[in-house]
């Protein structure tokens, strides 16, 4: 194996190296078994490869030796180098110091020069210029312009900076010795403006934007320069009103001028704040007056919604305008140009809308009711009949029929949409015209005037008309149309209080008629709590008014004292059939008039009243075995019937109820354990008495001595 430096190249595991070492030498390894391995052989050449080894790092370390001597001798070079390259450097640095004080030095005497030659030359300038302008006046002074300067057009830019600065002379010159000179440079100065706003004009319409620059350029120090804006914004806006969309043309044009305004005046944002003034006190005034005006006092309706309109676009277009350079305070300038358009209409706004929602409102009701042919009734008129129909109402007493409507509610969503959404256009359009300062106290004007409208004048007239149509608790196969009239006034004030909370809410929500908003609504609220809860009770007394009629024409005393006591082939008596079907139908009706936890706390009051009336019918009469047998039938269809109302304390009256009535049929030598039970135990013992007491068998069976 020829020992060389890579064998002990990374990684190197000097196991392996041994083993493989190993395994070449001929009986070194495993090769041939125990009998083949010579360890006298491994020895040898375990010794010769240490030789090898050590010679080989003989040979590696002279060659590091070598290769450091090689290192140190270069790295010595190097560093001598570095240190010529350094002092070389250093006088690099100082001539170059040297040629910079040099520069500077000439630099300061140049401009030492350059003051003098100024200070020699514009004195000098001045004098050539004053030279100048006096051989012109002097042409001037004389009446005859002999220059060519004021003869070819080609020069009169020149002629322009001229005559600008002989106006100026002019003007310090004593009118009494110079008014002759004076009139003739005034009479060329205008016609030098006339004929730069001319050339102006002409730039302009064959669109050469650089003629265009130039000759605003030279305006610039003419006061005519004002004239050639007002020329140029003039003539921009012919042919941009071609359709019949102010609002668009307005932006397109301000558009397309923005760009050429920046290429022609020196001061664009000046000129294009000029143009949007102009725009908006001539074609947008004009447009606003002629939508407006015309239909202020004939139609409010569409006044109202045609001044929204052109407000809401108005302010749109300002908003894009407000994209271009107008100078520092743009948006206090656009704000006052849309002021100085609306502000009249803005300040009669919130009167008209009253005034139209008022007279809106009542039409919208009165078609209502003419299409029911009704009548409105006074309310509370404090007549002779107003007090009898109330003491009606209150009391059972025979005054008079109850209003007959006929089933009808006077409750209509669709005249409640229609006051809903005037509403809403109208808190859209409070939001957008008012004054933030009055928006508040705007969006409460409108809020009461929905309330007079649609809660007042609709929704309350309704419950009072339905609380006049309840009929009496003794009436007979009454209708009860009351139920109706609550649930629909329930849907209705689910939109009134939605829109209330979507549309008013945001507009007051940070301001002191917030609380003034809760509190009428909450007035509102408790108005319509009493009628609803005066007609609710008044219903269910009419309810139960029928199921005693029922049971007063349909139950027999014979029913529960049969003659014939072995032929009772009944379930339940015919009394008690209708009146669990009429207090089903009832107890659905309930379901659908009402929502929430309303459905369960009047079906509680209809439960106990039920109950209540049944227990003392039942204790009307006397009962044979067998007819009491009948009672507990008929107690037993009551209690199935009381599960439809789903009220766990309606349930447990007819639980007790039914166990009173084993009362009736139980043994007599059992009476005392049954009183005892769990159902009896703790109710009045002169309770269960009276029950005993209506056992045919009473007084033979001597049972009173068990309540003794």
């Amino acid at each position: 194996m020829t020992t060389t430096a890579q064998l002990f190249e990374e990684p190197f595991d000097a196991d392996e190296y041994i083993e493989r070492l190993a395994w070449r030498t001929p009986g070194g390894g495993s090769k041939g078994g125990v009998e083949a391995f010579d360890p006298k052989r491994l020895l040898e050449e375990f010794e010769n490869h240490i030789e090898e080894l050590k010679q080989l790092d003989e040979k590696i370390q002279r060659r590091v030796e070598k290769l450091e001597h090689q290192c140190h001798r270069e790295a010595k070079e190097f560093a001598h180098k570095v240190q010529d390259l350094q002092r070389s450097n250093q006088v690099a640095f100082q001539h170059f110091q040297e040629l910079d004080e040099h520069i500077s030095y000439v630099a300061t005497k140049v401009c030492h020069l350059g003051d003098q030659l100024e200070g020699v030359n514009t004195p000098r300038q001045r004098a050539v210029e004053a030279q100048r302008l006096m051989t012109y006046f002097n042409e001037f002074l004389d009446g005859d312009l002999r220059s060519d300067v004021f003869s070819n057009p080609d020069k009169i830019k020149e002629a322009a900076d001229i005559i600008q600065k002989l106006h100026l002379i002019a003007q310090e010159l004593p009118f009494d010795r110079f008014a002759d000179v004076k009139a003739k440079i005034a009479s060329k100065y205008h016609d030098l403006e006339r004929q730069l706003i001319q050339e102006f004009t002409a730039a302009q319409r064959r669109g050469e934007i650089g003629r265009m620059r130039e000759v605003a350029a030279v305006l610039l120090h003419f006061k005519g320069y004002a004239h050639c804006v007002d020329v140029y914004i003039k003539q921009c806006q012919e042919g941009a009103y071609m359709r019949n969309d102010v609002f668009e043309d307005t932006a397109v044009l301000c558009q397309r001028v923005n760009k050429q305004v920046g290429e022609v005046f020196s001061s664009p944002e000046t000129v294009m704040a000029k143009l949007i003034q102009n725009i908006f006190e001539n074609k947008l005034q004009a447009h606003v007056r002629e939508k407006l005006d015309d239909t202020r006092h004939s139609d409010v309706e569409q006044y109202l919604r045609n001044l929204y309109d052109l407000y809401t676009r108005t302010t749109l277009l300002a908003t894009k305008l407000s994209e271009f350079n107008l100078g520092s305070d743009k948006h206090t300038f656009l704000s006052k140009l849309i002021k100085s358009i609306f502000s009249s209409y803005l300040e009669s706004y919130i009167d008209m809308e009253k005034d139209y929602l008022r007279t809106r409102g009542a039409m919208i009701l009165q078609r209502y009711y003419d299409s029911k042919n009704h009548q409105k009734r006074p309310i509370g008129t404090g007549s002779i009949q107003e007090l009898k129909e109330r003491i009606r109402q209150r009391t059972n007493l025979p005054l008079g029929p109850s209003i007959d409507t006929h089933g009808e509610t006077f409750l209509s969503p669709e005249l409640v949409v229609n006051l809903l959404q005037e509403t809403r256009h109208a808190f859209e359009r409070c939001h957008r015209l008012s004054d933030p300062a009055d928006l508040p106290k705007n969006a409460f004007v409108i809020f009461l005037l929905l309330v007079e409208h649609l809660c007042v004048e609709h929704i309350d007239y309704a419950l009072e008309i339905g609380l006049s149509a309840i009929p009496s608790s003794d009436a007979k196969n009454a209708n009860l149309y009351f139920l109706d009239v609550v649930q629909q006034a329930n849907s209705i004030f689910h939109l009134f209080d939605k829109q209330f909370n979507d549309q008013l809410m945001p507009l007051i929500s940070s301001s002191p008629k917030l609380a003034e908003c809760l509190h009428k609504k909450k007035e509102v609220i408790e108005q319509m709590e009493v009628k609803l809860d005066t007609g609710i009770d008044r219903t269910l007394n009419c309810m139960v008014g029928q199921m005693k009629h029922i049971l007063a024409t349909e139950q027999k005393k014979t029913d529960f004292k049969p003659e014939d006591e072995n032929n009772v082939m009944i379930q339940y008596t015919t009394a008690c059939a209708k009146v669990c079907a009429y207090v089903s139908r009832q107890v659905e009706h309930v379901r659908k008039s009402m929502d929430g936890k309303n459905v369960d706390t009047v079906l509680t009051e209809l439960g106990v009243r039920f109950h209540r009336l049944i227990h003392e019918h039942l204790q009307q009469y006397n009962y044979s075995s067998m007819g009491g047998m009948l009672a507990i039938c008929d107690v037993a269809e009551y209690r199935r019937c009381a599960k439809d109302f789903r009220v766990p304390l309606v349930l447990q009256l007819f639980d007790t109820l039914h166990a009173l009535c084993n009362l009736l049929v139980v043994a007599p030598d059992n009476l005392k354990q049954v009183c005892s039970g769990e159902q009896l135990t703790n109710l009045d013992r002169n309770l269960l008495h009276a029950f005993v007491q209506l056992r045919v068998d009473y007084r033979s069976a001597r049972l009173g001595r068990h309540f003794s």
